[in-house]
């Protein structure tokens, strides 16, 4: 399980929390990873890892897997997005 310190989230953070550690075995036994960043505006951003990155299933997982999840299983989600870092220099 991910080192989640649970007391800093929201009801509905801690929701879609749970529900990402109901998948993440899945992905994590095809060699990747799949972490909460944050939830703005009742979207999800989560963070991928290993053999994720790269991966040219990762927009169906994320939308049909991990997304589809979540929605079902947290009322009032509206989307579910891969979390893209601003990198300014």
């Amino acid at each position: 399980m991910y080192n989640y310190n649970v007391m800093e989230y929201s009801e509905k953070e801690k929701q879609v929390i749970k529900t990402i550690e109901k998948i993440r075995p899945y992905i994590q036994a095809d060699g990747g990873d799949v972490t909460f960043i944050k939830l703005e505006d009742d979207i999800v951003y989560v963070s991928v890892m290993g053999a994720c990155i790269g991966c040219m299933a990762l927009e169906q997982t994320l939308k049909e897997g991990i997304g589809a999840l979540i929605m079902d299983e947290v009322e009032g989600i509206k989307d579910v997005r891969l979390f893209v870092p601003d990198l300014d220099f």
